[in-house]
C-alpha cells in the first residue's frame, strides 16, 4: 500500500514522538505561544482516531478538542468567526478543531448555498484571520487527511460491518461520498487559496493508519519546534510620540458650538423616544447595533452614554467600559476580548473606549510594539468589515474638547465629591501627552474611516450640543438602516 508504515517502524517512531511531543508541550506552556491544530479531510479518514491518540500522547489537561455541530441559535446571531474566536486557547495551551472555519464554507459551496464569489470572499477572510493569529503568537498547524473515493467506501463498509462502530457512518457521510469529486475539487481550491508561508497546509494520505498517525504527529512536532526555536525576542516597546499635523481634522472642529438648555431639553425628549422605538425594531429586522466612543479623558463619553441608556430598554443593551486587559485577555490575541462579547441579533453594545486602544493608549504608552499597532489598523478594518457584512450597524464617535476645557473639567472633578472617583493620576499623566494622543487619533481617524463604519467627530466643548449631535446621528442612521 502506498505510504504504508510497518508495525516495528511505527512503534519505534511512536515511542520517540510521544516523548518529544510531551517535551514540546512543556516548552509551549512557558513560551507565550498557543497551539491551534485544524484537522480537515474526507469523512472516514481517521481524524477522530488521530485526536484520540494525540490525547494519549500529550498531557490532555493542556488540550481542548472542539467538534462543533450545526451553529446554535446563539451562534447564528453573531458573525461567523465568533464561535471560533471564543474557543481560541490562551498562551501555553492547545486547541484541536475537528470542525473549523473551513467546514461550513466548503459545505456551503458543495451544496450550492454559496456562490463561487462568496466562497472566495470567505477564504480571503480566513487568510486575514490566520495571518493575525500567527502574528499574535499562535502556532497554527493545518492538516488535511486525504482518502480516495474507493478507500473511503471501503472504510465506511468496514465500519458498518462492526456493530461497535456502525454508528460512526451516517446517511450524511454517504451523501458526501456521492459528491466526492466535487467536494475534493472545492477542498483543493480552499487549500490552494489559504495555504501560506505562515500557515501552510500539510496533506496526508490517510489510508494507512500508522503512516497517517506518525506523519501527523511529526508535522505538529515540527511546527511547534520551529515556532519555539524562532520565537522572536520581546520587541522593544518604546512609547511613540507622533506630532500633530497642522490643520488636522480634530483641530478643524468648531468647538464654540452650543445649545441652549431649553433647546436641549426639547430635542432630548424627542430623540430619546425615537431611539427607544428604533432599538426595539432591531430584532424584527435581524440587526444589532454597536456604538463605539473614543476621545480624551473628560470629553463627555460617559455622560453621552447615560443619555443613550436612559432611552433604551435595559434588557436590550449592555455598556462595556474598556480598561487595561486582564491576565486572561493578555493571554489571547488582542481582538479576542471584543469578539467574544459581540451583541446578539436585536441587541445593542455600547463601548466606552474600544479596540482602538491598540492604536491609541497602547501605542503612546509603549504597551504595544511598533509592529503590533501598525498592523492593527488593517486588522481592525477587517474586524469591522465582518461586523457590517453580517448586518451589525456600527457607529463610531470621537468626542473632541480643547486642552483648556479638559483642565477645567479635571479641576471640577477635584472639587466635586461625587465626581472625584472619575479623576486618577493616570488622567494627569495622559494630559502631558496631549499632542501625541491627538496625532495618533488623527491617524486612526484617517486610516479606519470606512463607508459602512465612518467616524463621527463630535464637538464636545458644550456637553448639550455633543449629546444631541450623538443622538441625532444614531437616530438618523437607524432610520436609514431599518426602513
Amino acid at each position: 500500500m502506498k505510504d504504508a508504515l510497518s508495525k516495528p517502524a511505527y512503534e519505534a517512531a511512536a515511542a520517540d514522538l510521544r516523548v518529544a511531543l510531551l517535551q514540546a508541550q512543556k516548552e509551549l506552556a512557558a513560551s507565550g505561544f498557543s497551539l491551534v491544530v485544524l484537522l480537515g479531510g474526507m469523512e472516514g479518514s481517521g481524524r477522530g482516531d488521530f485526536v484520540n491518540l494525540l490525547l494519549t500522547w500529550l498531557d490532555a489537561r493542556g488540550v481542548e478538542v472542539h467538534a462543533l455541530g450545526d451553529p446554535t441559535d446563539e451562534e447564528r446571531e453573531r458573525p461567523f468567526f465568533w464561535r471560533f474566536w471564543r474557543l481560541l486557547p490562551p498562551a501555553g495551551r492547545t486547541a484541536v478543531f475537528l470542525t473549523s472555519w473551513y467546514t461550513d464554507p466548503i459545505l456551503d459551496r458543495l451544496f450550492k448555498r454559496a456562490s463561487r464569489r462568496r466562497f472566495e470572499e470567505q477564504m480571503g477572510r480566513v487568510v486575514q484571520l490566520e495571518r493575525m493569529l500567527v502574528e499574535e503568537r499562535v502556532v497554527l498547524v493545518k492538516l488535511w487527511f486525504q482518502l480516495s473515493k474507493r478507500e473511503q467506501a471501503e472504510r465506511f463498509k468496514a465500519l458498518r460491518k462492526d456493530p461497535a462502530t456502525r454508528w460512526r457512518v451516517t446517511g450524511r457521510d454517504w451523501r458526501l461520498h456521492k459528491k466526492y469529486h466535487r467536494l475534493r475539487k472545492i477542498s483543493r481550491l480552499a487549500l490552494a487559496e489559504t495555504g501560506s508561508a505562515e500557515a501552510p497546509w500539510r496533506v496526508i494520505e490517510a489510508a494507512d493508519r500508522r503512516y497517517r498517525e506518525a506523519t501527523a504527529a511529526r508535522t505538529i512536532l515540527s511546527c511547534l519546534r520551529r515556532a519555539l526555536a524562532r520565537a522572536p525576542k520581546a520587541s522593544p516597546r518604546k512609547p511613540d510620540a507622533p506630532k500633530p499635523k497642522p490643520g488636522n481634522a480634530i483641530r478643524g472642529l468648531d468647538l464654540s458650538l452650543k445649545l441652549s438648555p431649553d433647546a436641549f431639553k426639547e430635542s432630548l425628549d424627542l430623540l430619546q423616544g425615537r431611539l427607544g422605538s428604533l432599538t426595539r425594531d432591531l430584532r424584527r429586522k435581524g440587526r444589532s447595533l454597536i456604538l463605539a466612543f473614543e476621545g480624551p479623558d473628560a470629553a463627555g463619553k460617559g455622560g453621552a452614554i447615560r443619555r443613550l441608556s436612559a432611552a433604551m430598554d435595559a434588557k436590550l443593551y449592555t455598556v462595556k467600559s474598556v480598561a487595561a486587559p486582564s491576565d486572561e485577555e493578555k493571554a489571547h490575541p488582542y481582538l479576542w476580548r471584543f469578539w467574544r462579547e459581540l451583541p446578539r441579533t436585536g441587541r445593542v453594545a455600547v463601548y466606552d473606549r474600544t479596540w482602538y486602544g491598540r492604536v491609541l493608549v497602547e501605542r503612546i504608552e509603549g504597551f504595544a510594539a511598533p509592529g503590533q499597532w501598525r498592523r492593527a489598523f488593517g486588522e481592525i478594518n477587517a474586524f469591522e468589515e465582518q461586523l457590517r457584512d453580517f448586518g451589525v450597524i456600527v457607529l463610531k464617535f470621537w468626542i473632541a474638547i480643547s486642552r483648556a476645557e479638559q483642565l477645567r473639567r479635571f479641576k471640577d472633578r477635584q472639587t466635586t465629591p461625587y465626581k472625584q472617583y472619575k479623576l486618577t493620576e493616570e488622567d494627569w499623566r495622559n494630559r502631558e501627552k496631549w499632542d501625541a494622543y491627538e496625532a495618533a487619533a488623527c491617524e486612526m481617524l484617517e486610516r479606519t474611516d470606512a463607508p459602512g463604519a465612518p467616524w463621527v467627530l463630535v464637538e464636545g466643548e458644550d456637553k448639550r450640543w455633543a449629546r444631541i449631535k450623538i443622538l441625532k446621528t444614531i437616530v438618523k442612521r437607524l432610520e436609514r438602516e431599518l426602513s
